[in-house]
């Protein structure tokens, strides 16, 4: 019976000495890292922190260029009007035959024009014959086109389009062939 006591106290000891390093394993873990480890730890913080920011400040020097680019939009869609109504007058006077009024009012139109030009103004070039294209032109009606090679092109301009540094900000629009 001793040798079987001895036998149990050994296996209990064995038990107790596997939980004892299973412990000790488990606060290894839990310990305190090492220096490099926490080194290591922040430089990555940093490296993640200095990337967000420089995305930050790209994000936002690109939002103020854009911002820049489009603050005149509302102010250009309100010219477009009196542009639109030199454009009806030169037509008006040519009608008429008066060259004297013709050539005051073309070096106006002239004069605004390029200066709407210079500040990212385009005007679209859009014909009779061309495809017509929803990012680009609204169709204000159809008409039975007048040969097939007009079915669903331009037919003809009604008012002419604009577009302020790539964007579009009046549509051109146009007739429809059926």
């Amino acid at each position: 019976m001793d040798n079987q006591d001895i036998n149990e106290e050994s296996i209990n000891n064995h038990e107790e000495n596997n939980i004892q390093n299973e412990v000790a394993a488990e606060e290894n873990v839990t310990a305190k890292p090492s220096a490099e480890e926490l080194l290591a730890d922040e430089k990555d913080r940093y490296i993640r922190l200095y990337a967000e920011f420089e995305n930050y400040k790209k994000r936002t020097a690109k939002e103020k260029m854009e911002f820049f680019q489009y603050a005149n939009q509302d102010m250009m869609i309100s010219m477009l009007g009196i542009l639109d109504d030199f454009e009806r007058a030169l037509k008006e006077i040519a009608k008429n035959g008066n060259s004297s009024d013709l050539q005051g009012v073309e070096l106006i139109y002239q004069k605004f024009k390029n200066r709407l030009t210079e500040k990212g103004l385009k005007a679209m070039e859009v014909r009779a014959g061309d495809a017509f294209n929803v990012d680009f032109h609204e169709a204000i009606t159809q008409i039975p086109a007048p040969s097939e090679e007009l079915k669903g092109k331009i037919v003809d301009v009604i008012e002419t389009g604009y577009t302020l540094s790539d964007k579009v900000i009046r549509f051109a629009k146009v007739v429809t062939g059926n």
